[in-house]
């Protein structure tokens, strides 16, 4: 009998038993280097041609036609938005089905990233989507922030994603910036804590063995947040001090603290050098000071930006794509996105002795190696069930209206107008732009449930009081975040329905006036005919008319603000008698906003950001330098409403801080200690926020900068005593010899419930 012929031995790099590194490195000696070089492309737009039908389906057909060679494939992106959009479960059968295909019919059977964009919740259909980052900066709630991207990344992942594109740590300085929406806010150590919060959320402890978590990627690296004139990627003009406390302080935070995988070089230059060309920030700051062992990704189309992108701009570094290609490679962009490009070119370079393939595979490994990391080579294929199951759950619903709760910011409430009471009122007018209409912000999917204003108070009074509607007037035609072209509101059309406006609120108790932005007038400005940075920050169209048209009814005015960044609100102001601040809520806009509305929630958000009075105040953030705001001819230097700032429905009184230890050495940490009582008749939320100032320094220090705080609940005559930390970090800066360091002397400790001196209360810490 002849004998059995026995199997071939499994390479090393398909043997799990074995260390990531060696299988890294025994894959890597089998690849040759266009197999390599197929490893740092992506496939988005051209999924139609490549991958998918017009349906959004697999095509087989297609993908054997353009993948003939064998060669495989770095990363697709967003299959979610495949034939105009995938469900969960069809999302999930769709990337099973390009998944088998790189792992059954190329050489070596790698497997394939797929990455999707999950600003504020998975970014596509059914997704559940909860509150922009930036009304997630109000919340001062990190814990919150960890479970809402834990949720996302479960939704995210059971589709069958293995990367999200996000979080945005960009700290946002420059208010006429359209992203604004997507930052956390305007201070370093807030947009830190939130960061690492994602971060942990996405990842968990990064073995990804759950099949529940993704790889988070940062972005955009680095200091995006302050563009020259407000447009969206111009030129960043900032100190190398500035770039290292303020813009580079979350990316080192959430990479060193929070574990990112990856990190997505920005749009912008600095000091005349655009990241994706970076070699200081991207190898000596990033990898060689940082230590990061991660993978950088390009933004999109940002590569050939280098040269020049048809129709937009360029940067003329490079004079085409293969020279723009040799740039980001030798900076240290490990794959090019969203489509192949440039780096196609770099088999050219490699072969033509321009680019050395010891490079390529620097670059390569780390990719690599987190695909093994993710278990793609033992187990890449996901759920189609499990995914419609977990994808929108209810659950997760309530998560998302926990956090729109936790983000409503009230910044006035005179006469204690809110909360109304439904019992005596008859008649409410609800009345603006942004009452009756669907307002997620960018990068947002089309969820399950939606409530608008309207709907919410409609479902919160039923039929105990009469509920009037009007469109007041309009911001723009449209005004959906997708749509292109932006057209102006008719200014007669407008005056006629303001009036018409007018009748409904002089049949009701109280006016609900909805305005603000909507998703065209602040949002990424990525291409000339679709801009989303302003010159102003005044409300646009006839909004300010409807406010004065309104408040001449004598109509006690409650205003709920929807916007992406801070709006210039000076009339509505002086006229509303109560204004929330909402940014985008999320899909449960209108319930939470009727549970506030009505005192079934006590409002205890906080501005992330500063409103300042108008855009001739900008730049407005709080941790300004002593020379920085010392007063305007004929106006008044201080902000409309200043960072950390929101009101309660109730009372908290903060007793005088003080310190565990007064005096401590420079290597030392203290504690300051407050108590904080709740003297109101109401449970609420109230933030408690640490402000530090070194008071004599070698280089000029901020009047104040955030170095700790913590949102707590207290009930009615509750009083709780917080202990906040002071660690060298906390007083560390970069002194006059570009050292980071602690210098010896007095440091003002303020605590209180914003960043006003009128709302805090100091301590002196001497450290020797």
């Amino acid at each position: 009998m002849k004998p059995k012929s026995k199997s071939p031995p499994k390479p090393d790099y398909r043997n799990p038993k074995l260390s990531i590194q060696r299988r890294v490195r025994d894959l890597m000696a089998r690849m040759t280097l266009k197999e390599k070089v197929a490893q740092m492309l992506c496939i988005w737009q051209q999924k139609s041609k490549t991958l998918v039908d017009d349906k959004g389906r697999f095509d087989l057909r297609k993908a054997k036609a353009h993948f003939k060679d064998r060669l495989g494939l770095g990363q697709v992106g967003r299959p979610s938005d495949a034939g105009g959009g995938r469900n969960a479960r069809e999302m999930a059968e769709l990337t099973n089905d390009i998944q088998r295909f790189f792992v059954e019919n190329t050489r070596l059977g790698i497997p394939v990233v797929f990455h999707e964009e999950c600003l504020h919740g998975h970014a596509a259909n059914d997704g559940t989507s909860f509150s922009q980052p930036i009304g997630l900066g109000a919340t001062f709630d990190p814990e919150l922030v960890r479970r809402l991207f834990e949720m996302t990344a479960h939704e995210a992942r059971v589709r069958g994603t293995h990367q999200a594109l996000t979080p945005v740590v960009d700290v946002a300085r420059e208010p006429r910036w359209g992203r604004v929406e997507e930052t956390f806010g305007e201070d370093p150590y807030l947009v830190s804590r939130m960061g690492i919060a994602a971060v942990q959320g996405f990842q968990g402890d990064a073995t990804f063995r759950n099949k529940k978590h993704v790889i988070a990627t940062l972005k955009h690296f680095a200091a995006h947040g302050q563009p020259e004139s407000g447009t969206n990627c111009a030129p960043v003009n900032v100190s190398e001090r500035i770039l290292r406390e303020v813009f580079l302080y979350p990316f080192k935070q959430a990479l060193q603290k929070g574990g990112a995988v990856s990190v997505m070089a920005s749009y912008n230059e600095i000091d005349g050098v655009p990241s994706h060309a970076n070699r200081w920030l991207l190898r000596d700051i990033l990898r060689r000071e940082w230590r990061f062992k991660g993978y950088v990704v390009s933004d999109y189309f940002a590569v050939r930006e280098l040269h020049q992108r048809p129709d937009l701009f360029g940067n003329h570094l490079a004079e085409d794509g293969l020279q723009a290609a040799k740039l980001a490679v030798q900076a240290g962009v490990n794959i090019e996105l969203p489509d192949p490009d440039c780096y196609p070119h770099i088999v050219e370079l490699v072969r033509k002795g321009i680019l050395k393939e010891s490079l390529i595979d620097e670059l390569v490994a780390p990719m690599l190696a987190w695909k093994f990391r993710l278990g793609l080579f033992e187990d890449p294929y996901v759920d189609p069930a499990i995914a419609e199951q977990i994808v929108g759950c209810q659950a997760h619903r309530e998560l998302a209206l926990q956090a729109a709760r936790e983000t409503i910011t009230l910044l006035k409430n005179d006469d204690g107008l809110a909360p109304l009471d439904p019992n005596r009122i008859k008649t409410i007018a609800v009345i603006g732009p942004n009452a009756d209409r669907r307002m997620l912000g960018g990068y947002s999917g089309v969820p399950k449930h939606y409530t608008t204003l309207l709907q919410g108070i409609r479902d919160r009074v039923g039929q105990s009081v009469r509920v009037l509607y009007h469109e007041g007037c309009k911001i723009t035609i449209g005004g959906s975040w997708q749509q292109d072209d932006v057209t102006p509101s008719n200014p007669q059309e407008d005056r006629k329905s303001i009036a018409e406006a007018v009748k409904l609120a002089q049949q009701a108790d109280v006016v609900i006036l909805a305005i603000g932005d909507n998703e065209q007038t602040s949002r990424e400005a990525w291409a000339l005919n679709h801009l989303g940075d302003r010159a102003s920050l005044d409300l646009v169209g006839l909004q300010d008319e409807l406010i004065g048209a309104i408040a001449d009814t004598g109509k006690p005015i409650l205003a709920v603000l929807f916007n992406g960044r801070p709006i210039s609100i000076r009339n509505l102001a002086a006229k509303a008698t109560t204004i929330f601040e909402c940014w985008y809520l999320g899909q449960e806009t209108g319930r939470a906003l009727a549970e506030t509305i009505f005192g079934d929630i006590n409002p205890g958000g906080k501005l992330p950001i500063t409103i300042p009075r108008s855009v001739g105040h900008i730049p407005a953030y709080y941790n300004y330098k002593p020379a920085g705001r010392r007063g305007y001819l004929f106006d008044d230097v201080t902000p409309l409403y200043p960072f950390g700032f929101g009101l309660s429905y109730t009372q908290f009184q903060f007793g005088k801080p003080r310190l565990k230890k007064s005096v401590i050495r420079k290597n030392e940490s203290t504690v300051v200690r407050v108590d904080v009582t709740n003297a109101g008749p109401r449970a609420g939320d109230e933030v408690v926020q640490m402000y530090i100032r070194d008071k004599v320094s070698s280089v000029t220090r901020p009047v104040k900068e955030l170095k700790g705080f913590q949102r707590i609940t207290l009930s009615p005559g509750e009083t709780k005593t917080i202990e906040l930390e002071i660690t060298p970090e906390h007083l560390a800066f970069y002194n006059i010899d570009m050292k980071y360091v602690v210098e010896p002397g007095e440091f003002e400790i303020m605590v209180g419930s914003s960043s006003r001196d009128l709302d805090l209360q100091k301590v002196t810490l001497r450290v020797k």
